[in-house]
């Protein structure tokens, strides 16, 4: 019943219920960098957990292993099928992020939101009335985690692998070959002069998708992600989410680009984790 209203509400409802996307997220296993940092810092072990927009468990071994009571959701059924599949011995629900009346109020010391899940609850109405809901399952000390996407990304940092190509260098002539030094800086020259290219290239065609869109001047919007054939995406600069999570009363604790440990910048980092608490004053940063 809850996939077919949705249906006619959320065009993104189509892909997540698509066997190949839901076993593509279902595959995922890791967290990344950021995650690690932030879950380290502000969850603590016995906290009740909810993984809100959970998909295919990426973050439920970490999130349940310090959990006491550990809850995943999603809007998307066959994402809960992947999950009970996976976790037979914990709890996921079929739901959305905008009715969260089937727990109780201050029921939650935590609420993760990982893989910029609060940008496909739209439109603008259903993340605010998310965030209401968010707000009253939150204990009093409790700590909302979510990801959300940065309109202004477009430039794309040349990278490469460094120790593959260090591994290259010793097949070919051995570390302990006279040859091996001059041998792995011509790789690394080599590859460095390829990322760059490829950079340069993936910034141009991002800087040709985004400028137009008024998402991108205006540092708050939606357009249409690329991603599993096309996902209507909504995305804010920080200044403005910390504007709209203050407006919905909760105060800001910590905000950190996914691309950490590397520097952010508002025109590189492609979202921004965030931690708030519940307050019902002005946000701070």
């Amino acid at each position: 019943m809850l996939d077919t209203t949705l249906k006619t509400e959320d065009p993104n409802i189509f892909t997540y219920n698509s066997p190949e996307v839901a076993s593509y997220y279902a595959a995922l296993d890791t967290l990344t960098p950021c995650e690690q940092v932030l879950f380290e810092e502000f969850l603590r072990p016995g906290m009740a957990i909810l993984d809100l927009g959970v998909g295919g468990g990426r973050t439920t071994p970490y999130l349940s292993s310090i959990a006491s009571r550990y809850v995943g959701l999603d809007y998307a059924s066959e994402m809960i099928v992947r999950c009970r599949r996976k976790f037979p011995e914990l709890d996921f629900e079929l739901g959305t992020a905008t009715d969260l009346s089937m727990f109780g109020s201050s029921s939650f010391d935590a609420v993760v939101m990982a893989f910029n899940a609060i940008d496909y609850v739209i439109p603008d109405e259903s993340r605010l009335g998310a965030l209401r809901e968010i707000r009253r399952v939150l204990s009093a000390s409790g700590v909302l985690i979510f990801s959300s996407h940065n309109p202004r990304a477009i430039v794309v940092r040349p990278s490469w692998n460094s120790k593959r190509i260090r591994s290259l260098a010793k097949k070919i002539a051995g570390s302990e070959s006279i040859f091996f030094r001059p041998i792995l800086f011509s790789l690394n020259t080599i590859r460095g002069a390829l990322a760059w290219a490829q950079a340069v290239f993936q910034s141009a065609v991002r800087a040709i998708k985004r400028l137009p869109m008024l998402a991108f001047w205006r540092g708050d919007g939606y357009w249409i992600d690329s991603a599993h054939g096309g996902l209507k995406t909504h995305g804010s600069v920080p200044g403005k989410v910390v504007s709209e999570l203050g407006g919905c009363g909760f105060r800001l604790l910590r905000a950190l680009g996914h691309d950490h440990p590397r520097t952010s910048s508002l025109y590189v980092t492609g979202w921004y984790y965030y931690v708030f608490s519940k307050s019902d004053g002005a946000s701070t940063s």
